[in-house]
This record gives C-alpha cells, structure tokens and sequence, in this order.
C-alpha cells in the first residue's frame, strides 16, 4: 500500500519519532508499504522556516535528501491535483493540506494525518 505522509507526520516521522503512536511506527516500518512525501510538504517546511516557525525549524533540503536516501517516494504536484482542489468541501482552510487530500483522492494513496480535520475529506485518508 502507498502511504502519503501529511507534512507533521513527515517531520515526526522523520525527526521525533516518539511522537508516533506505536500503531503508527509499526505501519511505516513495514516493508509491504511503499512511503512518500508530497513536494508540497517541503514547500511547507520552506515557507514556515522562513517566517521562523519554530515547530517547523528544519532545512527542508535536509529533509528531503534524508527523506529520499530513508527509501521515501517524492510525489511531485500535478495540474490534475490542483483542479482537484476545487471540488474538496471547505472542511480545512489550509491549502497544503487541501492540496494532499487532493493528491491522495487523484492518485489513489492513503493519506495519513493525525489532524481530525482533515481526517473527515472522503477518500483515502486515515488518522492515525
């Protein structure tokens, strides 16, 4: 199964993984799931290290070639996944996180996010 980690996730997943709950580990760490991040989500880690965010103090180029050299699949953003934003009810004003729902419903992946908001888009989603 492909998972698309949302972007705390990511950077729990990637830096304080005792943040995870052991369910959580365990389904990363398995070897039948293929791991990916969204560019978007380094567009994320970018924007708000800039405007100096402390929850988000990391050089996303650190992330993303530690990321990429830990087996994670990149997901580039698409035209089709952008369109795809428009037809998502306004649950969540965020629009990265718009933006991963929409990727996980056009390509099929399951999201997964510990925020319940984003949790409650139809699709493949799952909080966890």
């Amino acid at each position: 199964m492909k998972l698309l980690l949302d972007t705390h996730m990511l950077l729990w997943a990637a830096g304080e993984p005792s943040r995870l709950k052991p369910a959580t580990r365990r389904l990363l760490q398995d070897p039948r799931h293929e791991l990916m991040f969204s560019a978007a989500s380094i567009w994320e880690v970018s924007i708000k290290m800039g405007l100096g965010r402390a929850d988000l103090a990391v050089d996303p180029r650190v992330l993303r070639r530690g990321l990429l050299d830990n087996g994670y699949t990149e997901l580039p953003i698409t035209g089709a996944h952008a369109a795809a934003v428009l037809d998502l009810p306004p649950l969540h004003r965020d629009p990265v996180d718009r933006l991963l729902v929409a990727q996980a419903q056009v390509e099929g992946i399951t999201l997964l996010t510990a925020d319940a908001v984003v949790a409650a888009y139809p699709g493949p989603i799952r909080r966890v």
